[in-house]
């Protein structure tokens, strides 16, 4: 069995709509200025690095508090799912692997959000970034995480996983590339052809040890 990592947004969940509505909601309510393309141009980091672009830092846990409360609400109905990211989660499933979402969203929003798409993961884990996504793969034991960040690259690296890069976020292929990941695709409709590809030689090579 072949446990596979995805990162959410801009990989799985294509967000952008929802969050730029959502920081809109909440510029209104707090009176601040947001530039919510500028934010849904660099999404990645967690929620409370991009508000402090916008607001004191003694003022960002409870502005971080109220977008998450308003997001259910305005943000998830307006998340649809990235192109190729059903059948992906499907396919994975379908060879009989497990599938694990490792994303820097806070973990309640990520579960709602995996379940609105109808995708089927075995574990959702949330509020983590980059590196700090690695404790989560590694022991999940996924052999592969799919990213759209620089981050999920150092993610899949300290969690002992092949990166696969989609460039369907902030980084270009050549970007990903340059980062280190091990696999660039352009979106998750070429994952199918890839993930057979190597799923393949990597259980002949299992069953050759055995």
């Amino acid at each position: 069995m072949y446990s596979v990592g995805f990162d959410l947004d801009l990989t799985l969940a294509d967000t952008r709509a929802g969050i730029a509505a959502t920081l809109d909601e909440l510029a209104r309510r707090l009176g601040v200025h947001i530039d919510s393309a500028t934010a849904i141009a660099r999404l990645g980091p967690p929620l409370e690095q991009e508000l402090a672009h916008w607001m004191p830092a003694e003022e960002v846990p409870a502005a971080a508090d109220l977008y998450r409360e308003l997001g259910l609400e305005i943000a998830i109905p307006m998340t649809t799912a990235m192109a190729g990211a059903a059948e992906a989660v499907a396919l994975v499933r379908r060879h009989g692997g497990r599938v694990i979402v490792v994303t820097a969203k806070h973990e309640v929003s990520a579960r709602r959000i995996v379940e609105a798409l109808g995708l089927e993961a075995d574990q959702v884990v949330g509020s983590v970034f980059a590196a700090g996504k690695g404790a989560a793969i590694r022991s999940f034991g996924a052999a592969v995480y799919v990213g759209d960040h620089v981050g999920d690259i150092a993610a899949a690296k300290a969690g002992g996983a092949l990166s696969v890069g989609v460039a369907t976020g902030p980084y270009t292929a050549d970007a990903l590339r340059d980062h280190g990941a091990d696999v660039v695709l352009s979106d998750l409709t070429g994952f199918g052809q890839w993930y057979d590809g190597w799923r393949g030689p990597e259980i002949e090579a299992v069953s050759t040890v055995m």
